[in-house]
């Protein structure tokens, strides 16, 4: 019956709308605990063709899994109201929430801050969807569902960029002309929550303080790295947007801008195309010509495969390697995300690549996915340490709200 698994505190709805996904979670936070706790976690995927639902408890046991019955492709209303109904059933209905937080990937630089949501903010961030064509369109779809249906829900946008708000002017300029960068042409940098998360987590998950200079790699099939400097982020991979970077799932990562010159002179690209080839085709996908997905790659073993783990590892390093610059130097490197945590092959691959500046791999460790995975001789400690952007949207919310 619903209502019966409702615990005391203030439930928390977390919302993470996606180009292709709709990712729901109820978290609780109670008097005294350190941070809020998940109680369920769902997901609508597959939105823009054959929707399905998968919903989960704490415990991982799954409560609901199959087609997404009644919801129209593309429909983010209807995936809201299947998860919110399936909620319900759980024993969390639409009266337990005190506030609903929204994982938002851009905030210009107009957010530099979670933000409680109302008309103004969303016409504010309707004029940035250029900057983020492929995330804040669904984001703020998200925002619009919910607000239909529970339309006296507090809502609280918080942003993926607003924890690079902290970098300097030699961190976030483009060698562009003025009237170029006068116009938001600028490097913002995401993950910022799935960072914040990390740097907040680090002493109480590993017993170590969170060291000076760390080097934060957040790698899932999006992927980039952090330099972040007395818990502050002073540089990162991506920049004006998330195709920067690290070699990716199926985006590129950092490619000569001649080559995306020729492409357009000599294969005859139009924006479009090209966008299409260096989100949806390159890559891990382009350079296997197998997948996106590294557990997929990790079981091929062929020697285009090969190759492109390789090529994704020695990308990876590099950008660690120039992120110590703007540090002084490093002396952690913390990996998180769901490559990050579970591919231990690809950790090697990286940590290997940094040997030369006193990074010394714990194979075993490692292959157990230990917190430290680093030697004690380490001039440069190695960890992991599993991110939850969902928390960190929830303890956000409530921050606000309570404000």
């Amino acid at each position: 019956m619903a209502g019966e698994s409702r615990q005391p505190g203030r439930h928390i709805l977390v919302l993470n709308a996606g180009s292709s996904s709709l990712k729901a979670a109820v978290l609780l936070s109670t008097a005294g605990a350190r941070a809020p706790v998940a109680l369920l976690r769902g997901e609508v995927s597959g939105l823009k063709a054959t929707p399905s639902v998968r919903v989960k408890n704490a415990d991982g046991a799954i409560l609901t899994d199959g087609p997404a019955s009644g919801v129209a492709a593309g429909s983010y209303e209807d995936a809201l109201g299947l998860l919110l109904d399936i909620f319900a059933t759980a024993g969390y209905p639409a009266n337990v929430y005190a506030a609903a937080g929204h994982r938002v990937v851009h905030g210009g630089t107009l957010y530099r801050a979670p933000v409680k949501i109302d008309a103004a903010v969303v016409d504010a961030l309707d004029t940035l969807k250029p900057l983020a064509p492929h995330h804040l369109p669904p984001n703020l779809a998200g925002i619009r569902a919910l607000t239909e249906r529970l339309p006296n829900l507090p809502q609280v946008a918080c942003f993926d960029t607003a924890f690079h708000a902290t970098q300097g002017a030699e961190a976030t300029t483009l060698p562009l002309p003025r009237d170029y960068r006068e116009k938001g042409y600028r490097r913002y940098g995401f993950h910022g929550l799935s960072y914040a998360f990390i740097v907040s987590e680090f002493a109480r998950v590993t017993g170590q303080p969170l060291p000076r200079r760390t080097i934060i790699a957040h790698l899932g099939n999006g992927a980039s790295m952090c330099a972040v400097l007395r818990g502050r982020s002073v540089a990162t991979t991506m920049g004006f947007s998330t195709l920067d970077g690290l070699i990716m799932g199926s985006r590129s990562g950092s490619i000569d801008p001649g080559v995306l010159i020729d492409l357009v002179r000599r294969e005859h690209l139009g924006a479009e195309q090209l966008e299409d080839v260096l989100y949806n085709r390159s890559g891990l996908l382009g350079l296997s010509g197998v997948s996106a997905d590294v557990r997929t790659l990790l079981a091929t073993d062929t020697e285009e495969v090969r190759f492109a783990l390789d090529a994704y590892c020695m990308a990876a390093a590099r950008n660690a390697a120039s992120l110590m610059a703007p540090l002084g130097g490093c002396d952690a490197l913390i990996f998180t995300g769901g490559v990050g945590e579970n591919a231990a092959p690809i950790r090697r691959g990286i940590l290997e690549r940094l040997a030369w500046a006193g990074v010394r791999l714990d194979a075993a460790a490692n292959t157990l996915h230990a917190k430290r995975i680093s030697t004690p001789r380490s001039k440069i400690s190695a960890w992991v340490v599993p991110t939850d952007e969902e928390n960190m949207i929830a303890r956000e919310t409530l921050r606000l709200v309570k404000a």
